[in-house]
């Protein structure tokens, strides 16, 4: 089923046809093809239109609209934040996205990104530690079990090859569906019972907690030489996991400094504190991991150019896909300046009925 061609037509992507398309697709394969879509962008970082996202904080959350463009095409998401709608059923985190024509201003595509947005901050993440973590790391500690983990554990094997995984949460409960839901896809698990325990042994420390507030997850003794860090977090203001001294000790790698300044992890630090962007480490302008005994941290809060990949790679798998439906989302009018003309013939039709 070929994409619409037809002016007034935008193909839409519901929680249904993401959900068929990343099965289809296979979810490791879907991951590892959108990794290289994500890291084909931040080699081309330059020619991005860059901004912090515009967010509306509240006492409750956050929403917040993420925009970019590479001047062919407009891509943004419509996100937000809510941890405490876990008390009542509902997603901490949901959001939809337009990828639209810059030449035209026509959208091109509209797409649920609650579940793609869990596949491109895994997807991020794994690419990330590509050219920061320990070479051959196979144990990662994931900490924080919430709807994010699953991907970052699929990722991380998909993309690295990471083997084992050590788990904890403070709800023992999200471990232990994180477990059994990981459990046929080929990784070694174990439950723990503390974050100290999750991170012995463990090469790379992914630490993806909820919680709206300034936490502690990893203190500076849990932190031995030689760890990658996957902050994924700390994503808002007043919002980190990794105690000051952490940071300190660490390359710290980011995506876009003035956003991650305000809401990552570096929020505890001056805000003149070193940090390597990503992009210049994928480009191959900056080296990332330059010793065995080195600390990395991605301090990751997730930036609009990786939503814009996103989009990309969506609407490029739709080319050959019938997973999204016909939209009539734009007024077509048989004359372009007839717009009212097209209502009355609409209520012509009405009436005729």
């Amino acid at each position: 089923m070929p994409v619409p061609q037809n002016l007034n037509i935008v193909p839409f992507v519901s929680v249904e046809n993401m959900m068929d398309l990343v099965l289809a697709t296979g979810v490791e394969t879907f991951l590892k093809e959108l990794a290289v879509y994500i890291e084909e962008d931040f080699r081309r970082w330059e020619s991005f239109d860059k901004r912090p996202r515009v967010a509306s904080h509240s006492p409750d959350g956050v929403i917040e609209l993420m925009p970019t463009s590479d001047g062919r095409l407009y891509g943004f998401k419509y996100v937000n934040g809510h941890p405490k709608n876990t008390r009542t059923g509902r997603q901490t985190v949901t959001a939809f996205g337009v990828l639209s024509d810059v030449d035209s201003g026509y959208p091109v595509l509209l797409t649920e990104m609650t579940i793609l947005t869990a596949l491109r901050t895994a997807a991020t993440s794994a690419v990330a530690a590509k050219y920061l973590a320990p070479r051959n790391a196979r144990t990662m500690a994931l900490i924080g079990n919430g709807a994010q983990s699953e991907f970052q554990a699929l990722a991380f094997k998909a993309l690295l090859g990471v083997e084992q995984l050590r788990l904890y949460d403070i709800d023992r409960a999200a471990s232990e569906r994180c477990a059994r839901n990981l459990s046929p896809l080929g990784l070694q698990i174990a439950v723990c019972a503390s974050a100290e325990e999750a991170v012995e042994g463990a090469e790379i420390i992914t630490t993806a907690t909820a919680d709206k507030q300034n936490a502690t997850i990893l203190t500076d003794n849990m932190i031995g030489p030689g760890v990658h860090i996957n902050a994924v977090g700390g994503d808002c203001p007043g919002k980190t996991e990794l105690h000051r001294d952490i940071l300190l000790r660490s390359d710290i790698f980011v995506e876009y400094p003035p956003q991650t300044r305000i809401e990552g992890e570096i929020q505890q630090l001056a805000p003149d504190h070193a940090v390597t962007e990503l992009w210049q480490v994928i480009s191959g302008e900056l080296i990332g991991r330059r010793e065995a005994q080195q600390i990395t941290l991605f301090d990751s809060v997730g930036f609009a150019t990786e939503d814009f990949s996103a989009l990309r790679y969506v609407r490029d798998k739709l080319a050959a896909s019938d997973h999204f439906e016909k939209l009539d989302l734009l007024a077509d009018p048989d004359e372009p300046r007839d717009l009212f003309g097209m209502l009355l013939r609409r209520q012509a039709l009405i009436s005729a009925v």
